[in-house]
């Protein structure tokens, strides 16, 4: 009888920690639609399984969270710009995430040394001049900056 009574309660404790919510392990205070947190991403890399991999990262983090708990930025610059640029062969997987409120943003110096322009770079993209600043200034601001 005991060892049935420890199946079952070890069962329970198993079923509540899978249904407890992911927020009851998130810091605090806990991601809402009024303070999601925030999240930039680096992308210097042109590798496309290195550029998918980072992709693969922003869709998990925006999964975890949630659409309406995580504002996501990824700023391309240096190699990395090559994935937003018009003919890159991640555009599908981009346009697909924008349509997901997930930022995209050009970095403009690295643009200018390739002699590209913003409208060389996918719809919807957006643009700073330069990328790294832009990460510096998000940090500063309360963003998380990663490097996956």
């Amino acid at each position: 009888m005991k060892k049935l009574l420890g199946i079952l309660c070890f069962a329970l404790l198993g079923h509540l920690a899978l249904s407890t919510p992911v927020w009851a392990i998130m810091a605090e205070p806990a991601p809402d639609f009024d303070n999601p947190r925030q999240i930039v991403v680096s992308l210097n890399e042109k590798d496309e399984t290195r550029v998918n991999a980072v992709l693969n990262n922003v869709m998990n983090i925006h999964k975890a969270y949630g659409a309406d708990h995580v504002k996501l930025a990824v700023v391309a610059y240096g190699p990395g710009i090559w994935s937003i640029l018009g003919d890159s062969p991640v555009r599908a997987r981009i346009e697909s995430m924008l349509v997901y409120d997930i930022e995209f943003i050009a970095c403009g110096n690295t643009l200018d040394s390739i002699h590209k322009t913003r409208e060389d770079t996918i719809d919807g993209v957006g643009w700073t001049q330069t990328g790294l600043v832009e990460i510096v200034e998000r940090r500063l601001s309360g963003w998380v900056d990663i490097k996956p």
